[in-house]
């Protein structure tokens, strides 16, 4: 029994010490990444249009490199997207200009920019939001705030 309570107690303590040693790595590998994501609506738009479009912007910024990696997904638009990008500096209720622009306005609309350092302090601060334009709202049809997923 005694020989059997050694073996034990060793084992447990390598499987926290080799979980510890993987969780700390796991931390320093994700601390320089932050992700977002940014629920895309008619509501959000400033002002609001009654459109059922609906989408999510999602994506993630390397706080060492300043480089974004965007995914933004959307459907049930009035008509086709004419263009799409990133907006900041605002909060949710305020317009503000174009700080991404992206190439293609057709979902799924997938990329990545490098930023400024101001540009990556106003999405960090939840300041950016992702706008998808068509001809009937030609100020934007649906609008999702980037906020940091926790």
């Amino acid at each position: 029994m005694n020989r059997y309570s050694t073996l034990l107690r060793a084992t447990l303590v390598a499987g926290v010490s080799t979980a510890a040693l993987v969780g700390c790595g796991m931390m320093g590998t994700n601390s320089n990444t932050v992700r977002f994501s940014g629920a895309m609506n008619a509501a959000s738009e400033v002002p609001p249009n009654m459109t059922r479009g609906s989408g999510m912007a999602e994506a993630s910024l390397d706080k060492t490199t300043n480089v974004i990696k965007y995914k933004i997904t959307y459907s049930g638009l009035s008509g086709p997207a004419t263009m799409a990008h990133f907006h900041g500096p605002a909060v949710a209720g305020a317009n503000a200009g174009v700080m991404v622009p992206f190439q293609s306005p057709a979902s799924p609309i997938e990329g990545q920019a490098t930023l400024t350092g101001a540009q990556a302090a106003d999405l960090m601060a939840g300041k950016w939001y992702a706008n998808i334009h068509t001809a009937a709202n030609p100020g934007g049809e649906i609008r999702g705030q980037m906020l940091p997923k926790m």
